[in-house]
């Protein structure tokens, strides 16, 4: 089973939830209680359905335990998540599915659909468990060995993600395999190793522009965790050069706030949809330099803080977004630091213990610090960025 670089980038986005930011905290809305029944709580954006999917919705509805309708709807739901930033679709889209309660029985397409959904949702454990049993049934299975390394790597279980990018490899995905064992070397820093292996595959002929994008991005985050801010930024400028994608652009300009080059990031990210992972960048730079539209971006973002926060698993989500936003835009350190601690317990990506990391120092919580470095330590994550704060 062949796929293409689309793929990854679709798993990639999933992964980091650029696109996909709901925003849960405590404390940052109140509860609505209608007093009568034609009271309107919330209006649901339209999305924009068109004549297909309306087509597919009858097919759902006369056939529901039709697999292929199913995950063809459900696949629709899931994109306009991604597209518009709010995970009520994908929950419209787990609705779709299930007539297929029982993983063990559940279609192929259907039980990776059903794991993609629950990655985008932070279910971690319950997308690799489901993703096992898909690899263990189909080991020719691509996409679902991709999406396995992604949520490893994503948990910080790099020896388990080189296990899944390995069963990419024997199903016949070599530069995707390749890639996926490229960049966890990197994270446990061996960087040499990593970097001829990149570059390798950067000097093949006739890479699409996503491939390289996709590809330079990825060598310009090694860099950047390297220690190595300018080959990093001329890495990142070529990524773009290659082919903006979300992903590239979002990476980017968070290297450019890092870089404390404020002004930059908000002049890269000021032309973009404003979807909620662009909205939160704004704020953050925004409020570094008082910018005349940072109140009303911080505001935006709290309003779908407040939206977000009346799901009762809101809190959980994206806490790692709710702790940037406490940290660099409210200025609550407390309230950061302890977002961020339940964000470790489920994503260990380098953002999420940079954010940790920078939160324990804002506060001057000594043992978050320790426990910060407790947790690189156990996951053999290298990062130069973290060795200045710990």
């Amino acid at each position: 089973m062949k796929i293409g670089l689309s793929a990854v980038h679709a798993v990639l986005w999933s992964a980091i939830g650029a696109a996909a930011l709901a925003w849960p905290g405590p404390g940052w809305a109140t509860p609505v209680n209608p007093t009568r029944d034609s009271e309107v709580v919330e209006v649901l954006p339209s999305g924009g359905t068109g004549a297909e999917e309306r087509r597919l919705r009858r097919l759902w509805v006369n056939q529901p335990t039709d697999a292929v309708t199913a995950v063809s709807l459900a696949r629709r739901y899931l994109a306009r998540a991604r597209e518009q930033g709010d995970p009520r679709y994908a929950g419209q889209a787990l609705a779709v599915l299930q007539p297929w309660p029982d993983a063990r029985s559940a279609p192929d397409d259907v039980l990776l659909l059903q794991a993609t959904l629950q990655q985008y949702l932070h279910e971690f454990d319950v997308s690799a468990g489901h993703l096992e049993m898909l690899v263990a049934r189909r080991p020719d299975h691509a996409q679902a060995w991709l999406t396995l390394a992604t949520v490893r790597r994503v948990q910080g279980r790099y020896a388990e993600s080189d296990a899944a990018c390995r069963g990419l490899q024997a199903a016949g995905v070599r530069l995707e395999s390749l890639a996926c064992l490229a960049e966890n070397e990197s994270l446990r820093g061996n960087t040499d190793a990593a970097r001829d292996s990149l570059q390798q595959m950067l000097a093949a002929p006739r890479l699409s522009p996503s491939t390289r994008s996709w590809l330079l991005t990825t060598l310009a985050e090694l860099e950047q965790r390297a220690g190595r801010p300018d080959i990093a930024e001329t890495t990142f400028k070529l990524a773009m050069a290659a082919e903006a994608g979300g992903y590239t652009l979002l990476t980017y300009a968070d290297f450019l706030m890092d870089m404390n080059r404020h002004a930059e990031a908000l002049a890269l990210l000021t032309p973009q949809p404003r979807t909620d992972a662009v909205l939160l960048r704004l704020a953050i730079a925004g409020a570094r330099l008082k910018s005349p539209g940072a109140d009303k971006d911080a505001r935006q973002v709290r309003d779908a803080m407040a939206q977000a926060n009346l799901r009762p698993d809101a809190r959980g989500t994206h806490a790692r977004e709710q702790a940037m936003f406490a940290l660099w835009v409210d200025a609550k350190p407390a309230a950061a630091l302890a977002l961020a601690r339940e964000n470790v317990r489920k994503q260990r990506e380098p953002l999420d213990l940079l954010v940790l990391a920078h939160a324990a120092r804002a506060a001057g919580d000594e043992k978050a610090i320790r426990e910060a470095d407790q947790i690189r330590k156990e996951m053999g994550l290298h990062d130069e960025r973290l060795d200045a704060l710990l």
